[in-house]
């Protein structure tokens, strides 16, 4: 019998936020659409603690050399996560429709002027 090894996955801060707005965003509209996103999302990370290479790398990262950060691609959004030894850690949930270049200098700017 083959031991699964189990990665413990967490969520940063900021990407329970993400998940909040989406969610809350979502439900305005269509509180039944926003239940199954959110359970689609929460169904995908769960899986992350036995299969957390089945996501793909960031591609505009990987181009610039950062192989570290990996996808899950869950409809049209994307839920960023860095794995390290025996941990998966949740960075952000992005709309796949935006550019990520300019979703990260959006962060970036926000860490260093929070308000």
């Amino acid at each position: 019998m083959a031991i699964v090894k189990s990665f413990l996955v967490q969520w940063s801060d900021i990407a329970l936020a993400d998940v909040d707005h989406l969610i809350a965003y979502v439900a305005r509209r269509n509180p039944q659409r926003a239940h199954e996103l959110w359970r689609r999302i929460k169904s995908r990370a769960d899986a992350l603690e036995r299969f957390p290479y089945r996501s793909r790398l960031v591609p505009e990262l990987k181009a610039l050399g950062l192989d570290d950060y990996r996808e899950i691609v869950i409809f049209s959004y994307r839920v960023m996560l860095i794995v390290k030894a025996n941990k998966v850690m949740i960075l952000g949930l992005f709309d796949g429709r935006r550019n990520m270049d300019d979703i990260l200098v959006e962060r970036a700017l926000a860490l260093e002027n929070p308000s």
